[in-house]
C-alpha cells in the first residue's frame, strides 16, 4: 500500500507504510498487475434532486430547511440570514473550534430548544447534506408510499389479478361476479378458510387499484383495444415523400344507403391514404362484401387523376388549388381537367391480414404496379394508425352530416332513420367531399419546420414534397386493367373454357383447342382473367399473339340482366335445396334470370340489389357494348363514365 505524495511530469512519487519513498512512471504504475486506487474524491460534485422536493409534504420540507440553517451555521459560524459584519458565535467559530467541538455545541443547543439531538446524528445529517443538499435532510418516513394492495394476502391479490386478466375476452360483468369468482378460485386452490378474504369494501378498493387502464367492467371493445396495445413505446409512422408509404383498409360506413331495388343496407368504404401528406389517394364504396378485385382496381385509381364531375364548382379544379398544376401539366397532360386531388404513385403499401388484401389477386396487382406489400402485425391496428384515424375523421367530418347516419353503435342511433342516398350517389358525394373538404383542410398532424406554428393541409404538404421529390406519372392502358382482375388457370377444350360450371367459347379459340399454353409450371393450362361482378365474359391471354381474347359466356342470352358471381352461387344453392342438379348450366342460368326477375317481390331482393350496385365501376375505359347487348344494359354501361349529381327524391323512388 502506497500513498501518492507528489507528481512530477509523468512520474509519481510514492511513500509506503514504512516511510520509504520511491519514484515510478505513471504508465508503469497503472499497468502494474494488482494496481487499484483505494480512495479518491469524486471527480465532480453531484447535484441535489431539486425536483423531488416538490413531492415532500410542506411540514417535513420546512423542518429540513430549518435543519439546513443550523448546518450552515455549524460549517461557517454564521446563519444564512446573518447581516454583513456580524461576528460568529464563539462556540461555532471555525477559527477557534474544531468540527467535533462545533457539533457538540450545536447538539446541545438543539436539545435545549426542545429537539433532542446527538453529535453523531448531526454528523450523519452533515454528510447527507453535503451529498444531497436539502433532500438528504428530509425525514424518509414522510416519503413512504403505501402498497397499492394494502395488507391483503399475496395469494388473494394474485387470484384477483388472474380474474381481471380473464375479463379481457369475456363479456362485461359486475364487480360482484368478480368477487364471487375470486372466492371460488381461492377455495379450489388453497381450501376453505386458508387464505383470508377481506371485506367487500376492501375488495372494491383493491379493484380500483388493480384495474387502472384495463376497463374490466366497462366497454368490451375498449378493453380489447387496450389489451392489443404494443408494449414497446409508440413510434409515429413517418414518410418523407408522397407515395413512400401508403396504408389501405376497409370499414363499414355508418350511413344507410338505398340499393337499386330499394333494399336498405350499409356500404363498405375502402380507402388508400398517403402517410406523408395524409391525402386520400382513392376510395371505393361497395355493398357489404368487398372483393380483392375492388382493392386491386382501387390501386389503379390512385394512378389516375380525379376528373371534374358535372356540377362541381370551378374552385375544385387542380389549377385553382395550391398544387403546382402548371409544372405538373408539363409532365402529365392528363391533369388538364383534373380535380384538386394529387396523383400519388405508391411505393410501399401497408395492409392488414384481411382476406381481401392477402389474396393472390391483390398481391399480384401490387407486384404488377411495382408496389411493395408490408403486412401489419396481427391484431395490431397501431401499425396502420394513419388510415384508422382517417376513418374516425371521415365519420365525424362526413358521415354524421349525411342523411341516413346511424352512428357507430346502436346506443347512438336515433329513431326512424331513413336512407336517402343510393350507393352510387353517396360515392359521388364522398369523392366531392374529399376534393372540397378533406384535401384543403388543415391537418394538425401535418407540420413543416419552415412554417412553425401552422397546421398544413394535404394539398399544401404535397406541394412542398413534390417540389423536392419530383413526380413521375404511371399511365395504365385498358389491358393493364385486365391484368388486375382475378386469374384462373384452365384448359381450352372442344367446348371452350369452363369456370364454376359456366362455359365460355368463341371462334377465336379454334386454333388453341386441346393445345398446351407452353407454360410448364401450369401443366400447359391457359391464363384466364375474369370479373367477379360481370361473369358474362372472360379474357384469355394469347401467349402466342401477345394479346387478349375476349370470350363470352355461351348461355348469356338466357339471363336478361347483369349478374355477379355471388348471384350465380345463390342460384346454385336454390337448385341444390330443391334436390336438382346444381351443375346444370342451363338450369342455373334460368334460375339466375328468374331470381333477378322476381327480386323486387320476393325474399331475394338483396341479391339483386347487390348485383346492380356492384356494376357501378367500369373495369376497362375502352368498354364497348356487344352487338347483341340489350339497350338497357348499354345505357347502364354508358352511365358508368359520369354519374350526374342530382337530388334524390325518396318518395318518387319508393313509388317506382
Amino acid at each position: 500500500m502506497h500513498q501518492v505524495v507528489g507528481l512530477e511530469g509523468t512520474s509519481v512519487r510514492l511513500l509506503d507504510s514504512a516511510g520509504t519513498a520511491s519514484m515510478v512512471l505513471f504508465s508503469y504504475l497503472v499497468a502494474t498487475p494488482g494496481f487499484e486506487l483505494l480512495d479518491s474524491e469524486p471527480s465532480s460534485p453531484s447535484l441535489a434532486p431539486f425536483g423531488l422536493l416538490d413531492t415532500v409534504p410542506e411540514p417535513a420540507l420546512q423542518k429540513a430547511k430549518a435543519l439546513e440553517r443550523h448546518l450552515i451555521e455549524l460549517e461557517t459560524g454564521l446563519p444564512p440570514d446573518a447581516a454583513e459584519g456580524t461576528l460568529p458565535k464563539p462556540e461555532y467559530d471555525p477559527r477557534w473550534r474544531t468540527l467535533t467541538e462545533r457539533l457538540a455545541a450545536k447538539a446541545a443547543e438543539l436539545s435545549a430548544s426542545g429537539t433532542p439531538t446527538s453529535a453523531r446524528t448531526l454528523h450523519r445529517f452533515r454528510s447527507a447534506w453535503h451529498e444531497q443538499g436539502v433532500w438528504g435532510l428530509v425525514d424518509g418516513r414522510t416519503l413512504r408510499t403505501p402498497e397499492p394492495t394494502g395488507r391483503c394476502d399475496e395469494r388473494f391479490v394474485a387470484v384477483v389479478e388472474e380474474v381481471l386478466a380473464a375479463q379481457e375476452t369475456a363479456t362485461t360483468g359486475t364487480k360482484t361476479r368478480a368477487f364471487r369468482r375470486v372466492q371460488k378460485l381461492l377455495v379450489e386452490r388453497f381450501g376453505e378458510g386458508i387464505v383470508p378474504v377481506p371485506s367487500r369494501a376492501t375488495f372494491y378498493r383493491l379493484l380500483r387499484e388493480l384495474e387502472r387502464g384495463r376497463h374490466p367492467f366497462g366497454s368490451a371493445t375498449t378493453r380489447r383495444s387496450q389489451a392489443r396495445r404494443p408494449e414497446a413505446p409508440f413510434t409515429p409512422t413517418a414518410a418523407s415523400r408522397p407515395g413512400e408509404l401508403v396504408q389501405i383498409d376497409t370499414t363499414p360506413l355508418d350511413v344507410l344507403v338505398v340499393l337499386d331495388d330499394g333494399v336498405i343496407g350499409r356500404a363498405e368504404l375502402t380507402i388508400v391514404v398517403d402517410v406523408a401528406s395524409r391525402t386520400i389517394c382513392a376510395a371505393v364504396l361497395r355493398p357489404a362484401g368487398t372483393k380483392a378485385v375492388d382493392a386491386a382496381l382501387l390501386l389503379a385509381r390512385t394512378l389516375v387523376p380525379e376528373p371534374m364531375r358535372p356540377g362541381w364548382a370551378e374552385a375544385l379544379r387542380m389549377s385553382s388549388s395550391l398544387i403546382p398544376h402548371a409544372r405538373l401539366m408539363s409532365i402529365d397532360s392528363r391533369l388538364k381537367h383534373a380535380a384538386a386531388r394529387p396523383v400519388i404513385v405508391p411505393e410501399t403499401i401497408i395492409i392488414d391480414h384481411g382476406k381481401v388484401f392477402v389474396s393472390a389477386t391483390f398481391t399480384e396487382a401490387c407486384r404488377s404496379l411495382g408496389i411493395s406489400v408490408q403486412p401489419a402485425r396481427p391484431a395490431t391496428p397501431t401499425d396502420k394508425a394513419v388510415v384508422e384515424r382517417t376513418f374516425a375523421s371521415i365519420n365525424t367530418l362526413f358521415c354524421q352530416h349525411v342523411a341516413g347516419y346511424v352512428g357507430s353503435n346502436v346506443t347512438m342511433r336515433g329513431q326512424d332513420i331513413q336512407a336517402v342516398w343510393t350507393i352510387q350517389e353517396l360515392a359521388d358525394l364522398f369523392d366531392e367531399w374529399v376534393v372540397a373538404c378533406w384535401q384543403p383542410r388543415p391537418h394538425d398532424g401535418l407540420r413543416s419546420p419552415f412554417l412553425p406554428g401552422r397546421a398544413l393541409s394535404p394539398n399544401e404538404v404535397y406541394a412542398l414534397l413534390v417540389a423536392r421529390s419530383g413526380y413521375l406519372p404511371v399511365c395504365l392502358s385498358g389491358d393493364d386493367y385486365l391484368e388486375l382482375l382475378p386469374v384462373e388457370w384452365r384448359a381450352i377444350n372442344d367446348y371452350g373454357i369452363k369456370i364454376d360450371y359456366r362455359t365460355y367459347d368463341c371462334p377465336e379459340l379454334g386454333e388453341y383447342r386441346r393445345q398446351s399454353s407452353g407454360i410448364a409450371t401450369r401443366d400447359g393450362l391457359w391464363e384466364v382473367h375474369y370479373d367477379p361482378y360481370d361473369p358474362s365474359q372472360v379474357w384469355v391471354r394469347d401467349h402466342r399473339g401477345d394479346g387478349w381474347i375476349t370470350v363470352p359466356w355461351t348461355r348469356r342470352h338466357l339471363v336478361s340482366g347483369p349478374f355477379a358471381d355471388f348471384t350465380w352461387r345463390h342460384a346454385r344453392a336454390i337448385l341444390a335445396a330443391r334436390g336438382a342438379d346444381d351443375t346444370d348450366e342451363n338450369a342455373v342460368a334460368l334460375v339466375v334470370d328468374d331470381l333477378l326477375t322476381r327480386a323486387e317481390k320476393g325474399p331475394d331482393r338483396r341479391i339483386a340489389a347487390r348485383t346492380k350496385a356492384s356494376t357501378g365501376m367500369p373495369l376497362r375505359p375502352d368498354h364497348q357494348p356487344e352487338p347483341d347487348e340489350e339497350p338497357a344494359a348499354t345505357e347502364a354501361a354508358d352511365s358508368r363514365d359520369v354519374i350526374p349529381f342530382g337530388v334524390f327524391d325518396a318518395f318518387t323512388e319508393g313509388s317506382r
